[in-house]
């Protein structure tokens, strides 16, 4: 035996009664004196430098090491814990019983050391010497294995209960935000979108390519003041959400319906021609028509003046509003309680 490895031997020696030691006893990779003892009597010595990398990560390895003195770390990569290893504990049994095995760990000496390094033919002359005692070793080697791997296992299944928890406070967070933009694009009292939202929406849609023309419905309520002096705010907030409601109803897939503020509402729709807008803006009217000839008291609904045109994708919504606007002065100058059409061309007037 080589006089390197005889500092950390203490005699020759099986011990049959360790074949009765508990299973995590078992799996550890330590080799017992004597099977320390012949492992170095046939290995081969091997000096390590501190930070000398035996292998890597991946790589295929058909040899064993045993440390004869200093320490070898094992880092298993991602988050997984490292593993010091000192003198008489063994490493890479996996790449001699098996060969050409992909190591799963990088193995880097932490300090100068000697190791024992066993190969395929190193082993089997083991097996002739002492059979017993590498059938003992074997089974432990294998049983480290096996609870190594449920350990891992384990490990992987924590990991992904963590990711689920972390996936499921992603969705909650998601939600709450989610839930935060829409009340800050909505209005609280109609469930409509206010002016931030459609603000929003419009810059949304210009970024995604909206279409070149557009129809936009003004909506304002004739005598709302007059509902809220003799009726009180909450009657006049009903009459407010009656309108939404007509609004909603109306609304396709591709239109917005908003409340600016106050008493006044529009409506954006997809439109090309001036009978697309009037078949909105009429409807509106004449709902509100229908609704007004049920006795109501208090009112639940109230006349409202309707502008309606054509806009261009090209001009901003200023431009728009103003146009609408007009419309809807109309509408109110004539009496209210109708709808009063605005062409572009006018408008510039």
């Amino acid at each position: 035996m080589n006089r390197d490895m005889a500092a950390p031997s203490v005699g020759r020696e099986t011990d049959n009664s360790t074949a009765t030691a508990a299973p995590t006893d078992v799996a550890m990779a330590v080799l017992t004196p004597g099977e320390f003892e012949l492992f170095a009597e046939i290995g081969r010595p091997r000096r390590v430098e501190a930070g000398q990398v035996l292998f890597r990560r991946g790589e295929l390895g058909t040899t064993m090491f045993v440390i004869a003195r200093g320490a070898i770390v094992l880092d298993f990569g991602d988050d997984l814990v490292t593993k010091r290893l000192g003198v008489r504990e063994f490493f890479g049994e996996l790449g001699l019983l098996i060969g050409d095995h992909a190591r799963s760990a990088d193995a880097i000496a932490a300090t100068d050391g000697l190791l024992v390094e066993l190969r395929h033919e190193e082993f089997q002359r083991l097996v002739d010497r002492d059979p017993s005692l590498v059938s003992y070793f074997l089974r432990r080697a294998i049983m480290r294995v096996v609870l190594n791997e449920q350990s891992l296992i384990r490990r992987l299944r924590r990991r992904n209960q963590d990711l689920e928890a972390a996936l499921d406070s992603l969705y909650a967070t998601t939600h709450q935000l989610n839930q935060t933009e829409e009340l800050v694009r909505t209005d609280d009292l109609t469930g409509l979108y206010n002016r931030r939202g459609l603000t929003l929406h419009l810059q949304e849609a210009r970024a995604a390519g909206m279409a070149d023309t557009l129809g936009l419905v003004l909506v304002d309520c004739d005598r709302f003041k007059q509902v809220n002096d003799e009726h009180g705010h909450l009657a006049g907030d009903r009459v407010l959400q009656s309108v939404a409601n007509i609004l909603r109803s109306v609304a396709g897939t591709e239109d917005i319906a908003c409340r600016l503020g106050g008493d006044e509402f529009c409506l954006l729709v997809a439109a090309h021609t001036r009978q697309d807008v009037m078949r909105f803006a009429d409807f509106i009217v004449h709902t509100v028509h229908g609704l007004l000839l049920i006795p109501q008291s208090p009112p639940t609904i109230c006349p409202v003046s309707v502008g309606a045109c054509l806009v261009s994708a090209k001009r901003d919504w200023n431009d728009w509003y103003a146009q609408a606007d007009a419309a809807l002065y109309q509408a109110k100058r004539l009496g209210g309680n109708r709808v009063h059409w605005q062409d572009a061309e006018l408008s510039a007037v």
